[in-house]
């Protein structure tokens, strides 16, 4: 019986441990989203301030406004490229927590067939010994019978 406790324990630890890594993986999914967001916040700010340049330089393009037009969208582009690297970093995280997370779930199923299997044998055990114990019984019942059967003969 100290192993089947033994093997509870462990699938408490087990299962501790795969809430946790389902958690991690939760936290990274909303990292991973909230990058998203962002990156698409700055590709359509860059596409609206591209188009609003579009029109105004039709009516108006000094070469000052253009530079500094120019030198702004260079670095949104910056940006973007930045968190679209931020993303890339994001998305991996989120599939080492998901390996992590379906770790723990062999870990805790594992454990559980484990403690299935061990749990069969020892019932499978336990009824081998009553089967003994009911075994001898009716041997020793039916030698108590056979000798006064041929104890009252004589």
């Amino acid at each position: 019986m100290s192993l089947l406790r033994t093997l509870g324990v462990a699938i408490d630890v087990a299962s501790r441990k795969r809430d946790a890594a389902s958690q991690a993986l939760g936290q990274a999914q909303q990292r991973q989203i909230a990058a998203q967001n962002q990156l698409t916040q700055l590709e359509t700010y860059a596409n609206e301030t591209e188009a609003r340049w579009a029109s105004q330089a039709q009516v108006c393009a000094l070469p000052e406004l253009m530079r500094h037009h120019y030198q702004f969208m260079e670095r949104l582009n910056q940006a973007v490229q930045m968190q679209k690297q931020i993303l890339a970093e994001q998305t991996h995280w989120v599939e080492v927590a998901r390996k992590g997370l379906l770790d723990a779930d062999i870990r805790v199923a594992t454990l559980r067939q484990v403690l299935t299997n061990k749990q069969k044998e020892a019932d499978r055990l336990h009824n081998r010994r009553e089967q003994k114990q009911m075994d001898e019984f009716a041997a020793l019942r039916f030698g108590k019978s056979i000798d006064r059967q041929f104890g009252e003969g004589i």
